[in-house]
């Protein structure tokens, strides 16, 4: 981008604008950065909604390792769309738990009272967990039907019949 600067402003001296530094900087590789953000969303999960024996780097495969040690300006191989069947049996059974997990923490903190689906999810405000789980899959390679049968299911399981019919 081209900068256009008053004359008054071209003789001052000091340190460098923050612009000018922005401007500098590399460019970074969306794809990295998206694969960054599904780790995080994974560990977040696992922190957030106390998911116990889950390891998770084992959700990648080896190229998926690697990229997430390197810098976010550097054009990574990244997995591609044979992924190999252990390893999505392994995203499926954590995207599974993350929806189990969350209908669980919903159902114990809103017995007896009649509330809406925002309501349910009590630690975040917006964050419905079993949607993210459904957004989650598409980056994972796994079904969002699947991930969404799933949900219906435990919400029957729990009694939230209203909720499984939605």
């Amino acid at each position: 981008p081209v900068l256009d600067s008053e004359d008054a402003w071209v003789s001052v001296e000091g340190p460098v604008s923050i612009v000018e530094l922005a401007l500098e900087q590399k460019r970074v590789h969306y794809p990295l950065v998206e694969h960054q953000f599904v780790l995080c969303t994974v560990l977040y999960a696992i922190m957030r909604l106390a998911l116990k024996g889950v390891k998770p780097l084992s959700l990648f495969d080896s190229k998926g390792k690697n990229a997430f040690f390197k810098d976010l300006t550097s054009i990574q191989l990244l997995p591609s769309g044979d992924m190999d069947p252990n390893v999505l049996s392994i995203r499926q059974q954590f995207l599974l738990k993350v929806v189990s997990a969350a209908v669980q923490s919903l159902c114990s903190s809103q017995k007896d009272r009649e509330v809406s689906e925002e309501d349910y999810f009590p630690f975040e405000k917006g964050k419905n967990w079993p949607t993210l789980a459904a957004d989650l899959a598409q980056y994972l390679q796994i079904s969002e039907d699947l991930v969404r049968r799933h949900y219906v299911c435990e919400l029957y399981s729990y009694g939230i019949d209203h909720l499984g019919e939605e």
